[in-house]
């Protein structure tokens, strides 16, 4: 695939199984790195590391549902595994593989294991406040299925019901910043590709079941015995105010990272645009070693 950047630094991906939209960044010439979002964002995070990036040419998706890709088809529950399957098809189809991948949340977490799987596919490997797919005791698990399948009812029950108008983007972007704390400048930023316009103001485009309950969540032996021997190249970037279960996580990564550096730099869990420019020198350091 031969990428062909459109007004504003637009992209269309077409996949064998879907359609994915995103931004690229940088000429064609410079080495690629692939950026993979998180949970409920939208290629929109990674436009504050391009301005630090200009030594590489950027290519940062909108996952299934979020931003302005397609949809996952019909209206069944959805599950992290499929973005494996998403990213597999991706590389894929691209004409040059990346140089790293760089994934935030739960395009990190997607990276991470696609990475354990497929090794030989990913060159180098960059997560920021993200280290392996979640676990929960297996005990959980018939309540977890209950759950999700309540909550899926309970989507599919008002799926006809007419979705809700805002006067514009700004009353959503503020609405993310109190429920989230995350700074209003990239609430905004964020919201504004989530969204979409219509006549009598704007509404979410991202697919509701993002929301949902997953039915199923590995346990811990399954997660351990996947990420064990994980052999690429890993730089694990935390925030001083991110999630602080990630930073008690780093003794477990080390067992199962072969080739692991970490890095803790200022900022939160979205310290890749509140912090865009030490988060950038870090992987340019990283990469360049």
């Amino acid at each position: 695939m031969h990428l062909v950047c459109e007004p504003d630094n637009e992209i269309t991906l077409k996949l064998p199984h879907i359609t994915l939209a995103g931004r690229l960044w940088g000429s064609p010439d410079k080495p690629l790195l692939l950026a993979l979002h998180g949970w409920l964002d939208n290629a929109n995070s990674f436009e504050p590391l391009s301005h630090y990036l200009a030594d590489y040419q950027i290519l940062a998706i909108d996952w299934p549902g979020h931003g302005g890709s397609q949809h996952r088809p019909g209206a069944y529950p959805l599950h992290w595994v499929d973005y494996l399957y998403d990213l597999d098809a991706l590389l894929g189809v691209l004409e040059t593989q990346p140089v790293a991948m760089i994934g935030h949340s739960l395009g990190g977490i997607i990276a991470s294991a696609y990475a354990a799987a497929f090794p030989d596919n990913v060159a180098r490997l960059v997560l920021i406040e993200a280290l392996s797919p979640l676990y929960e005791s297996e005990t959980k698990s018939k309540t977890r299925l209950q759950n999700s399948f309540i909550g899926h009812r309970r989507f599919l029950a008002t799926q006809d019901k007419p979705v809700n108008i805002y006067r514009d983007i700004a009353i959503a972007a503020n609405a993310r910043h109190k429920l989230t704390a995350l700074d209003l400048q990239w609430c905004e930023l964020l919201t504004q590709r989530n969204m979409q316009n219509l006549d009598s103001g704007v509404c979410w485009r991202s697919d509701p079941r993002l929301k949902l309950d997953s039915p199923l969540r590995l346990t811990f032996s399954q997660v351990d015995a996947l990420m064990q021997a994980h052999t690429v190249n890993t730089l694990l970037i935390s925030g001083s105010g991110g999630f602080p279960q990630l930073r008690e996580a780093i003794p477990m990564a080390h067992r199962w990272f072969e080739r692991l550096q970490t890095v803790e730099l200022d900022g939160d869990h979205h310290l890749h645009m509140g912090n865009a420019a030490q988060v950038s020198e870090a992987i340019r350091d990283f990469l360049t070693a």
